[in-house]
Parts: structure tokens; sequence; C-alpha cells
């Protein structure tokens, strides 16, 4: 586990945590009983095998 040798200052800590970008998940259309739904990438298989619901 790499561990730093000295301590970051508090300025280059902020400056480091504030590149940080939060991104919207690319929605894609999913069938579930004849309606098209919206729903993430990463979720689809889980629509599909009907673990989870759309809401709406």
């Amino acid at each position: 586990m790499a561990v730093p040798k000295r301590k970051m200052s508090r300025s280059n800590t902020r400056h480091r945590r504030a590149q940080w970008k939060g991104v919207t998940p690319t929605l894609v259309p999913v069938t579930i009983d004849g309606t098209s739904h919206l729903v993430p990438q990463r979720l689809v298989k889980a629509y599909e095998r009907g673990l989870l619901t759309p809401e709406g």
C-alpha cells in the first residue's frame, strides 16, 4: 500500500479534490412489459432479469 512520505499541504489537497467531477450516467432505452424506459447502462441486466422495477 502506498504511504505518503510527507504531509500534503491543505492548499494542494483542496486543489486536487477540486478536480473531481461527477458524470451523469448514460441512459439506455429498455423495453419492459411492452413499455420503453430509459435506465442507466450498468443496470440494464438487472432490469431485464426483473431484479429492479422502473419507477413511474
